[in-house]
């Protein structure tokens, strides 16, 4: 499988060195040459599969020959080491949690897959380390942190807003030592990606062998088309059209669905369901792509302003607004909005979602006015514990504590703070 520079204007690369570099030469995003829908039988036996195999089925075609079938099955066998549950919350509208990894957020998936990809890639290799260089608006950091951890023959560097995460997203990226190393951004989320893609593309840093885990990355991206087809797994015997909600910042999981539709997942329709920061709903509303500064909200890892992945979408419809228009919805909702949904969910069925489950809940109603037989579906990408500080107030309840979040709320905050490139490239050496 080779990989293109959605630029254009850069080498075709393997799998391998779009997972190393990250980002093409000319800050392109990489994107797979070819998309070869699977065959109709896997889906009619999708039932009767497990996880595991779906998962190999689904990626395989990605990897090429790079890694061996067996060497990749271990990995996915490692990276998909949790549950991944369709829960139902009210009639016609379930919760797919995607909280049960070892740092409770989606992002587990994606990090573990890649590192074990990067591992493999280096287990020869005697020369320099990689360094992986992420920037994280919440929940990426430690997914990262806990995936690369101790990883042979990689550093990992992670910048973050200071004062814009929560707490314990916090302590899951600046506690872990060994290898990972957090920088703390005076500034918002925009300013610590703009860092990093900076970074990439400076020559006199090429001895650090840069690369990145955030969903510009293949390998951290791909692995999440996953999701969809386990929820497709869970509620295929239910007969009725599926309608996807992702809460939406960045733009990879929702990107992530499009190519699993794009593989033959039967999904009806696609919601990117966005808090103020709005530059998708306004695009669908005008035609015109407007990226403006992030805005702090409660649901602070979609506090995107510019997202990354919407290029990678445009690219899946081969920039047909009125194909895009048919699959794909996009609506925002305010903090106040947010909270209110919280409410609503708990009080009516009992269900605890967080900020951004809430968001992709509703969007998924109202796009649900549009589908009267269909099912569906949110992503709860991350444990409501992440943002107690959000949902123990907004519903008058105290969240028990996960052995996940327990293993890190008493370590040590490790962070150097930082607020220009200038200072980001001194600590990179």
């Amino acid at each position: 499988m080779k990989y293109y520079s959605l630029n254009h204007n850069a080498p075709e690369v393997s799998f391998q060195e779009a997972v190393i570099q990250g980002l093409a030469s000319d800050k392109g995003l990489y994107f797979p040459s070819t998309i070869t829908p699977l065959d109709p039988s896997f889906f009619d036996k999708i039932e009767s599969l497990s996880h595991e195999e779906i998962a190999f089925e689904a990626i395989k075609q990605f990897v090429g020959d790079e890694i061996p079938a067996s060497t990749l099955k271990e990995i996915i066998a490692e990276t998909l080491c949790f549950d991944f549950p369709v829960v139902k919350v009210e009639n016609g509208i379930y919760s797919l949690e995607l909280f049960h990894g070892p740092t409770m957020a989606f992002k587990d998936v994606g990090a573990r897959f890649m590192s074990r990809c990067l591992a493999y890639f280096n287990k020869d290799k005697k020369e320099a380390k990689n360094t992986v260089l992420v920037a994280t608006s919440g929940d990426t950091g430690g997914a990262v942190a806990s995936g690369f951890l101790g990883v042979d023959g990689v550093d990992v560097v992670i910048l973050y807003p200071s004062g814009k995460v929560s707490d314990i997203q916090e302590k899951q990226l600046t506690t872990l030592g060994q290898n990972i190393k957090a920088l703390e951004v005076d500034g918002v989320f925009d300013d610590c990606q703009d860092m990093v893609k900076k970074a990439f593309l400076d020559e006199t840093l090429a001895h650090k062998n840069l690369t990145s885990a955030n969903s510009i990355n293949i390998a951290r991206w791909l692995p999440q088309m996953f999701y969809f087809f386990f929820a497709y797994k869970a509620l295929k015997n239910q007969n009725k059209p599926l309608v996807f909600s992702c809460p939406s910042g960045n733009f990879g999981n929702i990107c992530a669905g499009i190519m699993a539709k794009k593989l033959g997942l039967p999904i009806e329709h696609f919601v990117a369901s966005t808090n103020v920061n709005d530059t998708v709903p306004r695009f669908l509303e005008n035609g015109k792509y407007d990226p403006k500064p992030s805005k702090a909200t409660i649901s602070n890892a979609m506090d995107v302003g510019n997202p990354s992945n919407f290029i990678r979408i445009q690219e899946l419809y081969n920039n047909d607004l009125k194909a895009f228009e048919k699959d794909f919805s996009s609506y925002s909702y305010t903090d106040e909005e947010t909270l209110v949904a919280l409410k609503n969910i708990y009080n009516t069925d009992g269900y605890i979602a967080e900020p951004h489950g809430a968001v992709g809940y509703l969007g998924l109603k109202k796009e649900l006015q549009k589908h009267e037989n269909a099912i569906g579906i949110f992503l709860e990408t991350a444990h409501p514990i992440k943002f107690l500080d959000v949902v123990e107030p907004a519903l008058g309840i105290t969240l028990p504590i996960p052995t996940q979040i327990e293993s890190v709320m008493n370590k040590e905050k490790v962070s150097v703070k930082i607020g220009t490139y200038e200072e980001l490239k001194a600590f990179l050496g």
